[in-house]
């Protein structure tokens, strides 16, 4: 069923509110950051811990992927109504790590719901692996801890990167019709979809992977963008259009979810190029998704 925009517009203003309802106190959190080794960000209710794998030199060519534009491995939590906790996030691993993490998450009773490629044609290879879980929010930190322990990710928290302006960010923020967030050399966006989406009918709002994502960072060539959109089946075709048009590479569709309502698409991709172009072509991809006309 198809709804209108002002009905859209209606549910997600429900989801914030319910999700607002349950918000919890960051010191209700600290036990999952201590236990995770690295304090995480409250926002809109949800609980977001992010470690990027800094120890990692990917590169796509002559560019040198940033950790924080999309090698970020990144776990949310929220409360439900009930008390109990929900988790959803991903894993951003080499070979060699996906199976000892994926044994880890099982041990804990965790849904392994993806396991794919986000980049094509990167050195080393990078796979990513999605979870979700739900119970006792320290039980699911304990189980996550000893999944990150399988792998060589940096747990200690780096010092925060000094706040540089971003070259170009005023012609992407215009272009794309929003302020961005700069962090170190990366300067990032969220556009979050404007009705719930659920799994196991738990509401995920957009802090848990649920707002499309671009990222640009410096590329040799001017910038370099990378990210996801989040979309309808319905919109999946016109998105990888526009994508193409530009000239921008479509590196990646597939699910992240099992048992999501309503069911969602996850298209990835990389550009490089002059700000303006690859920021145009972007816009137009944005538009070509139900929620922006």
């Amino acid at each position: 069923m198809k709804f209108s925009r002002i009905a859209h517009l209606v549910v997600a203003f429900l989801v914030c509110f319910s999700c607002a309802a349950q918000t919890a106190a960051p010191d209700e959190w600290a036990p999952v950051g201590k236990t995770l080794g690295r304090s995480g960000k409250l926002q809109d209710g949800v609980y977001k811990v992010t470690f990027p794998r800094t120890d990692l030199y990917v590169r796509i060519g002559n560019t040198k992927v940033e950790a924080a534009a999309g090698l970020g491995s990144w776990m949310a939590f929220r409360k439900t109504a009930s008390g109990a906790a929900i988790a959803d996030g991903d894993l951003v691993l080499l070979a060699d790590e996906v199976n000892p993490v994926i044994s880890a998450l099982q041990a804990g009773r965790m849904e392994v719901t993806a396991i794919h490629n986000h980049l094509i044609g990167e050195q080393p290879q990078v796979m990513y692996v999605h979870f979700f879980g739900q119970g006792d929010a320290q039980a699911l930190a304990t189980t996550l801890k000893s999944a990150l322990d399988k792998t060589k990710t940096p747990t200690v928290a780096a010092a925060s990167p000094p706040a540089i302006p971003f070259p170009d960010q005023k012609l992407i923020e215009t272009t794309l019709g929003k302020s961005g967030t700069v962090n170190g050399k990366v300067l990032a966006f969220g556009f979050p979809r404007p009705h719930a989406i659920s799994m196991h009918k738990e509401t995920l709002p957009p802090a848990m992977g649920m707002a499309t994502a671009i990222n640009f960072q410096p590329s040799p060539k001017g910038v370099a963008a990378t990210g996801d959109f989040v979309l309808g089946e319905d919109e999946v075709q016109r998105v990888v259009a526009a994508l193409r048009k530009g000239d921008i590479a479509v590196t990646a569709m597939h699910n992240h979810l099992l048992d999501d309502e309503p069911r969602m698409v996850f298209v990835h991709f990389w550009a490089e190029g002059a700000a303006e172009t690859v920021a145009k072509t972007l816009k137009t991809a944005l538009d070509a998704v139900t929620q922006n006309k």
